[in-house]
């Protein structure tokens, strides 16, 4: 019984020392367990950091586009144009196109209508016309073979003085003296003059009236 007894409990040693033993068999696969869940939870922290990173120049990147986009805007749009000079006159094609007034504006200049280019009509025949286009003043005066003069003796400083047009059979005078238009239009836009005319009369046909006049109170 004794002896029995003694190698059952070698046994039951033994089972209990087998047990024991398994632990630290399965203690390196826990470990590995262990180094597989670190490294992996290191891998989603970086990645997580890394998004966070990405998202972070993503919004930068946006951000200085925008900015970028802005101040192109800004340069497109410049700064604000300076307001032209005050009294400055706006270029006009044919060597202008508005009514010269002043102090001696006439009553006839005020009233007769104005033609500011060439694609402009008389109201009616016989209307009484006012410019100071130079293409309109040149086609009236081709239309009548009229030729841009001064009146002799009347210049001053150089320049051509009265101005006038020298018309076949029309006011012909020996004192009329024919000049080139650059000539009659420096006098005519130095002087601020205005051309009153007619295009024709009231029955119709053509007319050659025309008088120069200064709203300066010179004599024209």
């Amino acid at each position: 019984m004794r002896k029995t007894t003694a190698g059952a409990a070698r046994k039951a040693a033994a089972g209990t020392g087998a047990r024991k033993a398994a632990p630290r068999k399965s203690a390196p696969a826990a470990k590995a367990t262990t180094a597989r869940k670190s490294t992996a939870a290191r891998k989603s922290t970086a990645a997580r950091k890394s998004t966070a990173g990405g998202t972070t120049a993503g919004r930068s990147g946006t951000a200085a586009r925008k900015s970028t986009a802005a101040g192109r805007a800004t340069g497109a749009r410049g700064a604000p144009r300076p307001a032209p000079a005050r009294g400055a006159a706006p270029a006009a094609s044919g060597g202008g196109s508005a009514v010269r007034t002043g102090p001696g504006t006439a009553r006839s200049t005020r009233s007769s209508q104005m033609i500011a280019s060439i694609e402009d009509r008389p109201e009616r025949p016989g209307r009484s016309l006012v410019t100071t286009n130079h293409d309109v003043i040149r086609r009236w005066a081709r239309e009548r073979g009229a030729r841009p003069a001064t009146i002799s003796g009347t210049e001053r400083e150089g320049r051509a003085g009265v101005l006038t047009f020298n018309i076949p059979g029309y006011r012909e005078s020996s004192r009329i003296r024919e000049i080139t238009w650059d000539e009659w239009f420096h006098t005519f836009d130095l002087r601020r003059l205005n051309l009153i005319y007619q295009e024709q009369l009231r029955d119709g046909r053509q007319s050659n009236f025309f008088r120069t006049e200064s709203p300066d109170r010179d004599d024209a």
